[in-house]
């Protein structure tokens, strides 16, 4: 498998040397931290999602200025 010119071995001993640097837990924390931020960013854009679905049949200020003159 080559990733970005890596291939699995040179993956593997980076991997090590994070872990060695960061310690497990720490690197259990930044992932959970992570995940985290993930679920809220698709929550906030499924929300501006479903809100620019119903604001689309409502007219704006600036449309129904337009429709008055």
């Amino acid at each position: 498998m080559r990733f970005g010119g890596l291939g699995t071995t040179e993956l593997i001993i980076i991997l090590v040397i994070v872990v060695i640097l960061f310690g497990g837990s720490r690197l259990a924390g930044v992932g959970k931290a992570l995940g985290q931020s993930i679920r809220e960013f698709r929550e906030g854009v499924s929300s501006g999602k479903k809100d620019d679905d119903e604001g689309a049949d409502t007219p704006t200020d600036e449309s129904s200025a337009e429709d008055k003159s």
